[in-house]
């Protein structure tokens, strides 16, 4: 256990290093990598792989003949092999001697410190065609229609990053002529390849607090952040998230009455949690926690890691379980009563994402994550969760809503009969609306979740951006300061975009109405707005067949804004529920706040690793081991 320490902390106790900053020896040789054609090195000064062009001269200064050594497939002499069983081996196949791939869609990621959730997401974003034909495919267009700061437009970011993936132009094979000068001169080093993502950072993270941080964060989270953004930049054009999009059909039951309520929302994410009771190997996991705990008392090393083995089957089991509603008000009763709500698939997307639920929480509410291998299959076929909706012989639940509840207290005896404004985290509000969402829509999305977070309520936004009144005031029956109706001129006032950021695109040859519009729709960002204007050309000739009044057009009937019929719903690309494994992206560490993160993509018929800069063939990619698993339809 003198090893150096793994992202996560754990994996040794750094005398290695220490024994480097008191000695200043700069390079380490693993042992058991050490043949007559070379060995493993690596370099503390460069925290990365080198080669030794004096090598056979340096090892037999310890009496070490190359010549005579052979290496083991897995690293280590040959009298004390031993399997590779650390996540941190296994995920980045260590050891394993990796080609090195070069050239249009093999492209790396340099590592801008605890990036790698960013750098894997974007690598199975840009292997899907829809995102390459979307950003890629119009580079052109988007660059000539840039805005006048194109570090602030989302389209232009994405089309330079996945040009920076897919050209080929940043991702070629050393000359040979150039590695023999640099062996010669004493000065080879390993440069590192790939592509920098700083720009594309600054923008993707901008006003939100942890991804504009330099910690690690989650794949998941980000992922779900990044469908949004494009959600909002799609808006007259193709959206290429439209992939990941489906419908999921809750149906409610109550357990009194038996009757159901069926109803429908927006997901982009199968969540799937882990059965750890379905273990294959228990007898296993109970011996290891043993020798584990007499290592503990007993201050040796720990043993060889045996992690659960948990079926696919048994995770998907689980999901489609019922699971309990808390807090269920039965609108056939009138009264609060048991309930349990099962999910069903009301559409199959393009691209099934699956999220194994691996983070969870200790009995002392201390975030953990579960070390487990969970069998994933190549070929998924999930056409049996398909939603059926009511059966012959179910009753719905009417469609009452529960009454409000008014607090007895004696001091609010002299109160009139209607509630109090909601108590609502202004603060979350503001942090998604500097998102670029709409106002109210935020103040819906944070009192629909309590107030329990930013995260919530993004995550409700994303699953009610479709609903028709999506941006409608909040309302609440009983509410004093629902019900209490601003006047036009205060509603103007509130509803106005800044005068000078109306003058300025008045001034050049818009309507007033149509910059209005605009604003309204982008949140009043300028370069947004006039991206909008020549987007929705039509809503400039409803603008001059117009004679409303700026009083009109802040009526609150009409909200100001000139729209299209109402949308049937949301858009999904349903199809048939049988896929095949096309991606996926693997964490390391004991926490998503540190860590390191790894994807592996299958390209032309194999599977390629993509290790921050590091782009090479994969020879045993780590299925079982994955958090975020991609899956691509498959045609009938």
């Amino acid at each position: 256990m003198c090893g150096k320490w793994f992202c996560s902390g754990s994996g040794g106790n750094g005398h290695a290093l220490e024994h480097h900053k008191q000695l200043g020896y700069p390079l380490a040789v693993k042992l058991g990598t050490i043949t007559p054609d070379g060995a493993d090195v690596y370099s503390f000064d460069e925290e990365e792989a080198v080669l030794d062009p004096h090598l056979a001269k340096h090892l037999a200064h310890f009496g070490i003949d190359m010549l005579q050594m052979h290496g083991t497939e897995n690293g280590v002499m040959d009298n004390e092999v031993k399997p590779r069983v650390s996540e941190w081996e296994i995920i980045q196949e260590t050891g394993l001697k990796l080609k090195p791939m070069f050239g249009s869609g093999y492209t790396g990621i340099r590592n801008q410190g605890n990036s790698s959730y960013l750098s894997t997401v974007m690598q199975v974003i840009f292997s899907i065609p829809e995102f390459q034909r979307a950003y890629v495919g119009n580079l052109t267009r988007i660059f000539d229609y840039a805005p006048l700061d194109p570090t602030h437009d989302f389209s232009t970011q994405m089309a330079k990053l996945g040009h920076g993936l897919l050209s080929g132009l940043y991702s070629k094979p050393p000359v040979k002529c150039e590695l023999i000068e640099q062996v010669m001169t004493e000065e080879h080093k390993l440069q590192p390849k790939g592509i920098t993502t700083r720009m594309f950072k600054a923008f993707i993270s901008r006003w939100h607090t942890e991804f504009s941080s330099n910690r690690q964060q989650d794949a998941q989270e980000f992922f779900l952040h990044l469908i949004g953004l494009a959600e909002r930049n799609s808006i007259g054009s193709e959206n290429p998230t439209d992939v990941f999009r489906f419908l999921v059909e809750e149906r409610t039951q109550c357990c009194q009455s038996r009757k159901v309520r069926y109803t429908e929302r927006v997901d982009y994410i199968m969540q799937l949690p882990v059965a750890m009771e379905a273990a294959i190997n228990k007898d296993d996991l109970i011996a290891y926690e043993l020798k584990r705990r007499e290592a503990e008392s007993s201050k040796r090393p720990p043993p060889e890691i045996v992690r659960a083995r948990i079926p696919f089957s048994a995770c998907l089991q689980a999901f489609t379980e019922p699971e309990n509603v808390d807090d269920f008000w039965s609108s056939a009763l009138q009264a609060k009563s048991a309930g349990v709500m099962t999910s069903r698939f009301a559409s199959f997307p393009e691209y099934l994402v699956i999220q194994i639920k691996k983070f969870t929480f200790g009995l002392d509410w201390v975030p953990k994550k579960l070390d487990v291998a969970v069998e994933m299959p190549d070929v998924l076929d999930v056409n049996h969760l398909r939603a059926k909706g009511l059966q012959p012989g179910e009753e719905e639940l009417p469609n009452i809503a529960p009454p409000i509840v008014i607090p007895d207290d004696p001091k609010d005896r002299f109160r009139n009969h209607f509630m109090e404004a909601p108590d609502i985290d202004e603060s979350s509000v503001m942090q998604l609306a500097e998102m670029g969402f709409p106002l109210e829509a935020c103040r819906k999305a944070v009192y629909y979740t309590g107030s329990m977070g930013a995260e919530l309520a993004f995550n409700w936004i994303i699953a009610h951006m479709e609903d028709p009144d999506f941006a409608e005031p909040l309302n609440i029956p009983g509410c004093a300061a629902a019900s209490a109706q601003p006047s036009y001129e205060l509603q103007a006032q509130i509803n106005l975009p800044p005068e000078e950021i109306v003058a300025l695109i008045t001034s050049m040859g818009f309507q007033r109405k149509h910059a209005i519009q605009a604003l309204r729709a982008t949140n009043n960002n300028l370069e947004r707005a006039l991206d909008w204007i020549f987007s929705h050309p039509e809503c400039e000739d409803e603008a001059d067949n117009t004679s409303q009044s700026v009083d009109d057009e802040n009526n609150p009937q009409s909200n100001g804004i000139l729209t299209d019929n109402e949308p049937e719903g949301p858009r999904v690309k349903d199809g048939n529920g049988r896929y095949e494994l096309l991606a996926f992206i693997s964490h390391i560490g004991t926490s998503t706040m540190s860590g390191h993160y790894v994807c592996h993509i299958k390209k032309e018929g194999r599977w390629v690793i993509y290790n921050d800069h590091k782009v090479s063939a994969s020879e045993r990619p780590p299925k079982d081991l994955g958090y975020l698993y991609f899956y691509h339809r498959i045609a009938c």
